[in-house]
This record gives structure tokens, C-alpha cells and sequence, in this order.
């Protein structure tokens, strides 16, 4: 078999998700390759892209290194060019800076804002429809806001200082909600009242968020008027101005931010293709995903346009749509490879949707019959992103997503309310992580040597009784000595602190059952005890001189509270030392970083581990 070349060109969602599930596929077939190309060396996170512009998270949040994702797929490669037509009688896509020979073709270039020819939005209006277009707005904002601030002509303020979004779908909606939350913060940074920064949404029709249920999108409205959103309804723009726009009814509505976000279309590039194209531009597919009178050519997500039902308006331009294109053009290259018929079919199963306004507030439809809102809307939200991640098989990127949405953003701006975020000041917690490393240290010294030592042959965990019996030579003396401490009987007092003259209770007074049988099989001799507990010992040493100067500090606390836990089910920890395990999770929360060799050891294991693991991340890729 000569070698078969596949080009996926576009990395958004479904591209890098087709390219994830060919990858997969052909994993043992050396005769496929697969090449993916894309004008950015990046997958950008478009339907986060408003967290960019309302600053709820770094710019690189929303930004996923195509290397990174595909560094360990050996079938893979990926190029940074900029796609400008295609060859199709000698199978070949032209780009700007090279041609890229394919025998199977997946064309997923996305969508682009659709302005509708209205007057003054190209010039003045600001769209969402690229990373760059979302870093754009949001200096925008700051700068409009900032020079509002400080206007003293009151029409020029009101211009600058009003926000309006068109079109209430998701993006509409999301942009909205996310500026309710920014808008304090930018009023304290400017010195003026929040009230004065005006937010407006404006829509067409009669009905905000029309892919949602009807009662779904009614409470997403009551939350949008009760946090100061103006609604205009049944309002279309004709015109945009610089510093107001213009309804139909010749109204002039003074902002000089109007955002656009009443639909999209397919990109500029879709057109250089000369694919047979249907509504708002994009490609028309039969059922098995192909381009029109072209078998070996793909098109999936928001470029294409898939009528499964007949109704005429394609299925949704949705990350879920891509997904399914994404599907059905794999399999379908997969059986045409092995020489089957092309026989799978596009098949638009949408779970449900969910739209995000703000951080803290959703609204969710789950199913026909499932709904949501508020925090476990979020949470559903959170979710989907979160097995998009397990879908493309990045473990890296959904932990940089958990930190940007949940540890390391500011102003309590999560659905848990920032209390996850680590941008608080971890000074205070250095003492606690000393104390707590000192108390292993102090505790370990004695059976590092003497007559208490651990490292003789010598039984100390004098619990686990089935060990006592079978205790021969030097632990036999032991086994009596643990005897003698097993039937003692002295009445122990319930504490967290030591009292004169009382005897410390144990947190449980015997193994329990489930632990003991465990604990039973993983020791069940006492040559395994001694080494068991001389590790211990090596181990609880280790714990203690780590929290001390701050290296690996999150590990550390955390098999502090793996051994305070193991201890108490082995009835060898008292009530009065329970503290330990709270002290240990506080020192989690980067104490380390803080006086401790951690500030400079994590960030060097960060970059040097990545780019063993991943590779260097480029601008461009060859």
C-alpha cells in the first residue's frame, strides 16, 4: 500500500478533534498521515473568548498550542500557513506558503461575524470572531471606560461609558453577562459609580436566547434586567456610527462600544474553494459529511452546511455540531480507506444547551426535559469544556483550564465565589507549613537511632495483632512488649489539646474491620513489617525536611494527611494530633512559593518537564 495523506485544514474544534479521532484510528497504520494545517500555531477556545475581553482570565487561557496536543501522535503533523485554495484536480491545497498534496481532504475553517451589509459595523462596531478581535474589545473597553471617566461634555460620557451587545444569542448573552461582572471592577479602577457604566442588549425579534427553552430563556432575562441590563426588544440597527447607533425607527442610541454579535457566516477562505455553498456562505454536504460531487472532500462545523432534517436552516453552528461532523468524516475516511462504502451518517444529537452569564449564573437545558439554572448550570457548563478536554485526550490543557477558571483568577470571580482562587496572599500560612514539617521532624528523630529506633528488627507496629504471634528472635521481645501495651487498659479522655494527668484518647480504639483485613494482606509477615516500617520512618523524615525549606510542598502536605490517616486507622494517633490534617491542607495553597524553595524548583520542573514532554511551543510550524 503506497502512503495515504489526509489534510485537515483548520485547527478550531472539529478540526482538531477529527484529526484527534484519525490519529486514534490509524495509530498502527504507517501508510496514513495526517497533516493539519491552520494560519495560527493554536487552537483557539472561541466559546470562552469572552472571558478574554471581560478580563476574568489571561489571554492564554483561551489558547492551546497545536503541538501540545498532538506531541506524542507520531502520524501527525502540523503546519502554520494560511490556506488559499484548493487543487482539486491534482488534489493539492494551496497555501501562502507551500502546497500540501491530500488523498482525503477535511476542510473545518469555522465561521466568521455575519454584518449583513449593515452600514457603519465594519468601521465602528466590534466583533468577537477571532482572538485578535476579542484583545481588540477589550483594551477597547478599558480605554472607552477610562476616557468616559473623565469627560466632563455629559452626551460625549454617556457615549463612552455605554456598553451595547447585538443579537442575544450565546455569544450576545455571554458577552453581556460577563461585563455585568466586570463593570464594578472597572468602575472602582476609573474612580466613578458602577451605575454610570450602562450595559444594553438589543435584539431583533421578540424573544432573547431562541435555542433555549422558552422558560429557560426567560429566567436568563429576569437575571439580565435584575443586574441592570437594558432590553430592547424588537429593535433592528441600520446604522453605526462612532459615537451612537441608529434603530429603524430613527432613534439614535448614544454608545460608542457596540458590539456585534448577530450572527455568523462562513469565513472568506471557504469561498477560495469552489465547493457548491448555501446559506450565510457556508458549504453544502450530503448526509455523509462530503462536499457536494466531491467523495473525497469533508466539511464539518460552522463552514458547513448539513440539512439532516429538510428543514432549510442546517444544524446548529454549535461546538456539538462540529463534534458530530468531526464523527461522521472520520469513520467514513476510515471505511473508504479499508475499501468499504462510505455509509455513515451525519447525525446532529444535540444533549442540550447551556449559556453562561456571568460567572456565576447559567441557564441549562439538559435533554427535552432537564433544566437548570444558576450554579448547577454553571457547573454543567464547566463540564462540557471539561469533556471536550477527555475528548481530545489533553490532560495538560484541562489543568491549565482548572486553573484559569477556579485557582488562579481574581475578584471572586467564579461560581465558587473565588473561594478556590489562590490570589490571596499565602504568606500567612508559611508558619503553619514550618510548624507542621518541624512536628514530623521532632517526631522521626528518636527511630532514627537508640533504643527506639526503627531500623533494627524490632516490631513497632505493635497493632496489627497477627503479626505479634509470629514474631520470632530479636522481634519476639517485641511481641511482648506490644502485649503488655495491647492489654493496659488506662482510661483515655476525649481532647484536642493534652491535659495534665489525662490519657490522650485514640481516634479509634481499634483497626476497623475493612482496614485490618487490607492492612493484613499488604503486611502479612513481619520481614515485610520491618521494611514497612523503616520506609516509614525514611519517608516521615522526608515529609518533615520538605515542608521545612518548601520543596514539593503540595505533595508533601498532601502525604502528610495520607499518613496522619493511615495512622489513625491503625489506632496509633490520638485525637490531640488531628490538627495535623487541616495544617496540611492549608499548606497546599502554595506556601511553598513563599520562602521556600518551591518559588524557584516548580516553575524550572514547569518549563523543563513541558518541553521534554510536549516540545517547544513555536509561532509557526513547519
Amino acid at each position: 500500500m503506497s502512503g495515504i495523506s489526509i489534510v485537515v485544514v483548520g485547527g478550531g474544534f472539529g478540526g482538531v478533534y477529527t484529526v484527534k479521532k484519525l490519529a486514534k484510528k490509524f495509530k498502527k497504520n504507517t501508510h496514513v498521515h495526517i497533516t493539519l494545517i491552520d494560519k495560527h500555531s493554536y487552537l483557539t477556545y472561541m466559546t470562552e473568548l469572552h472571558e478574554v475581553i471581560a478580563d476574568r482570565v489571561e489571554p492564554d487561557a483561551v489558547q492551546y498550542d497545536l503541538q501540545r496536543l498532538f506531541s506524542h501522535r507520531k502520524n501527525v503533523s502540523i503546519v502554520t500557513d494560511e490556506v488559499t485554495g484548493i487543487d482539486k484536480e491534482n488534489k493539492l491545497v494551496l497555501a501562502k506558503n507551500g502546497q500540501y498534496p491530500y488523498d482525503y481532504l477535511v476542510l473545518s475553517t469555522g465561521s466568521q461575524p455575519n454584518t449583513f451589509a449593515t452600514p457603519g459595523v465594519e468601521e465602528y462596531g466590534y466583533m468577537i470572531g477571532s482572538f485578535e478581535q476579542a484583545i481588540a474589545l477589550k483594551h477597547t473597553i478599558e480605554e472607552h471606560i477610562r476616557l468616559g471617566a473623565v469627560e466632563n461634555d455629559p452626551a460625549k460620557r454617556k457615549s463612552l461609558l455605554s456598553i451595547a451587545v447585538v443579537g442575544s444569542g450565546f455569544t450576545g448573552v455571554e458577552m453581556i453577562g460577563e461585563l455585568i461582572d466586570w463593570k464594578t471592577i472597572l468602575a472602582k479602577r476609573n474612580k466613578i459609580d458602577p451605575s454610570e457604566i450602562k450595559l444594553s442588549l438589543i435584539e431583533m425579534t421578540a424573544n432573547l436566547m431562541n435555542m433555549l427553552d422558552h422558560k429557560d430563556a426567560a429566567k436568563g432575562e429576569k437575571h439580565l434586567r435584575q443586574h441592570g441590563v437594558e432590553i430592547l426588544k424588537n429593535t433592528t440597527v441600520v446604522r453605526v456610527a462612532e459615537d451612537y447607533t441608529e434603530f429603524k425607527d430613527s432613534t439614535k442610541f448614544p454608545t460608542a462600544t457596540l458590539i456585534w454579535t448577530a450572527g455568523i457566516k462562513a469565513t472568506e477562505e471557504a469561498q477560495t474553494f469552489g465547493l457548491k455553498q448555501g446559506k450565510a456562505g457556508r458549504i453544502i454536504t450530503n448526509e455523509n459529511g462530503q462536499a457536494l460531487d466531491q467523495t473525497n472532500i469533508y466539511v464539518l462545523g460552522d463552514g458547513s452546511f448539513t440539512d439532516e432534517n429538510g428543514s432549510g436552516k442546517g444544524q446548529p453552528q454549535t461546538v456539538q455540531g462540529s463534534e458530530a461532523g468531526a464523527v461522521v468524516a472520520s469513520k467514513n475516511i476510515a471505511l473508504s480507506i479499508a475499501g468499504q462504502p462510505t455509509n455513515a451518517v451525519f447525525e446532529g444529537k444535540y444533549s442540550g444547551f447551556v449559556v453562561s452569564i456571568g460567572s456565576k449564573y447559567a441557564v441549562a437545558q439538559v435533554g427535552k426535559n432537564f433544566h437548570l439554572s444558576g450554579f448547577f448550570a454553571q457547573a454543567v457548563k464547566h463540564m462540557i469544556n471539561i469533556i471536550y478536554f477527555a475528548q481530545i485526550t489533553n490532560a495538560y490543557y484541562l489543568f491549565k483550564y482548572m486553573q484559569h477558571e477556579f485557582f488562579n483568577n481574581s475578584n471572586e470571580r467564579n461560581m465558587f465565589y473565588g473561594y478556590l482562587s489562590r490570589q490571596g496572599n499565602v504568606l500567612w500560612s508559611v508558619p503553619a507549613r514550618l510548624f507542621l514539617g518541624a512536628t514530623w521532624v521532632v517526631d522521626v528523630i528518636p527511630k532514627l537511632s537508640g533504643k527506639n529506633s526503627w531500623f533494627v528488627n524490632k516490631l513497632r507496629l505493635s497493632t496489627f495483632d497477627w503479626l505479634l504471634t509470629n514474631t520470632t528472635s530479636g522481634a519476639s521481645a517485641a511481641g511482648k512488649d506490644a502485649t503488655a501495651t495491647v492489654t493496659k487498659t488506662v482510661k483515655a479522655t476525649f481532647s484536642l489539646s493534652y491535659q495534665y494527668g489525662n490519657q490522650p484518647m485514640l481516634i479509634f480504639k481499634h483497626i476497623p474491620k475493612w482496614y485490618y483485613n487490607i492492612t493484613k494482606f499488604m503486611i502479612p509477615n513481619t520481614d515485610v513489617a520491618f521494611f514497612m516500617q523503616k520506609a516509614m520512618t525514611v519517608f516521615e523524615l522526608l515529609i518533615g525536611l520538605a515542608l521545612i525549606f518548601g520543596v514539593f510542598t503540595w505533595l508533601s502536605s498532601a502525604a502528610s494527611v495520607a499518613f496522619v490517616t493511615i495512622f489513625s486507622l491503625s489506632s496509633m494517633f490520638y485525637w490531640t494530633n488531628i490538627w495535623m490534617i487541616p495544617i496540611a491542607i492549608a499548606a497546599m495553597n502554595g506556601s511553598g512559593r513563599t520562602f521556600g524553595i518551591d518559588k524557584y524548583l516548580q516553575p524550572w520542573l514547569q518549563k523543563h518537564l513541558g518541553n521534554w514532554w510536549y516540545g517547544k511551543t513555536k509561532s509557526s510550524y513547519k
